[in-house]
């Protein structure tokens, strides 16, 4: 503890800032962000997306965050005064839009729902802008080609040969200005495609939309919406599983049949090839041998204590995620009109900041 820490407790102050006994425990660490990510990013993006394939809720959450921030699609009003000039940009643009994506599997409001659904689990997506021939049959040549967050390496640092600076992946010139992203021309996790693994390209940032909802200042790569609940999501199924494990393996046992102690406990039975237990059926009368008795088995119960429990911990991770609770567990059974109205309003002020501040910003406006 330097001066200024026993200066601080010895004169009081913010509880927030002293070293009692309390607070011992509580080592925050002072490094930035960008390091922080390079530490632990690929671990958490690994682990968001393996949730979004394996728990319900995860997945119902960035299901549910798509669908309220893109819906449909957003999509853009003409001020083009000259009609006849407005319907030919509108029918260009509707043409475009059907032939946007590179892989051909949706239109431009459909990789908008995908970029959604991308930030919300890495943090981040890249659109890669592919010029094409006008030969290539298109109305407009011009494709967008979406990039998930591990394409751009994040251990990807240095100086390149024009003296530039390259941060995770990222290159700046003297000012601090993105001129160029240098991307893995395959993905690293995709063994199903050959090629020359960890083989980098450089494309210019003219070529290049990064969509990001950074939290701190200064921030290069994103980070994934389910990084503050991730442990509780992995933890809570981990829970339910084992509950249902118990009632299944408890329900298993329909009887307990007790007879009295053999003379030679350890004489082998008389026939070997006899079923191990009694098997019943419905109105069955079972005859028992003197001495024998007969315990229904009686499971034990999941207790009172369950439901508040999960409720509970949903609720944590309900606001660690921003979505509401009945938007994450499709439970509309806890909420009223009033209580699930107020709980809309906020999540539409939240999805409208984040429309305009990324989705419209970074990704509809330089299109």
């Amino acid at each position: 503890m330097n001066w200024r820490q026993r200066l601080g407790a010895f004169i009081g102050g913010f509880d927030a800032g002293q070293h009692h006994r309390r607070l011992r425990g509580f080592r925050a660490t002072r490094a930035h962000v960008n390091a922080l990510i390079a530490g632990s990013g690929p671990d958490i993006t690994a682990r968001a997306r393996w949730l979004v394939r394996n728990n319900g809720y995860a997945v119902n959450a960035v299901e549910s965050w798509a669908a309220n921030t893109v819906g449909d699609g957003i999509k853009p009003i003409s001020k083009i005064g000259d009609v006849a000039r407005k319907e030919e940009v509108q029918r260009l643009w509707l043409a475009w839009t059907d032939e946007a994506d590179a892989e051909g599997l949706t239109d431009f409001y459909g990789l908008q729902r995908r970029a959604a659904r991308e930030v919300f689990m890495a943090g981040e997506v890249f659109f890669r802008i592919r010029t094409r021939r006008a030969g290539d049959g298109l109305t407009v040549p011009l494709q967008l080609q979406m990039l998930p967050a591990e394409m751009l390496p994040l251990e990807q640092a240095g100086t390149a040969a024009n003296g530039n600076v390259i941060r995770q992946g990222i290159e700046f010139d003297r000012i601090g200005r993105r001129v160029a992203y240098h991307f893995f021309r395959r993905h690293p996790g995709d063994s199903t495609d050959p090629g020359l693994a960890g083989e980098v390209v450089r494309v210019p940032a003219s070529e290049v939309i990064h969509v990001i909802d950074p939290v701190e200042g200064g921030q290069l790569r994103g980070v994934s919406k389910l990084a503050p609940a991730i442990v509780k999501l992995f933890l809570l199924d981990q829970y339910d599983d084992a509950e249902l494990d118990r009632k299944k393996v408890a329900a298993m046992y329909a009887m307990f049949v007790t007879s009295p102690a053999p003379e030679n406990p350890l004489a082998p039975a008389e026939d070997e090839d006899a079923p191990a237990g009694v098997e019943i059926s419905p109105g069955q009368i079972v005859r028992l041998d003197p001495g024998e008795d007969v315990t229904v088995g009686q499971p034990a119960d999941s207790g009172a204590t369950y439901e508040p429990f999960q409720y509970r911990t949903l609720l944590q991770i309900s606001a660690a995620l921003g979505i509401p609770y009945p938007y994450l567990a499709n439970d509309m059974v806890k909420g009223n009109f009033s209580n699930s109205r107020l709980a809309l309003i906020e999540f539409r002020r939240r999805v409208s900041a984040w429309q305009h501040s990324v989705m419209v910003w970074q990704l509809c406006r330089p299109v």
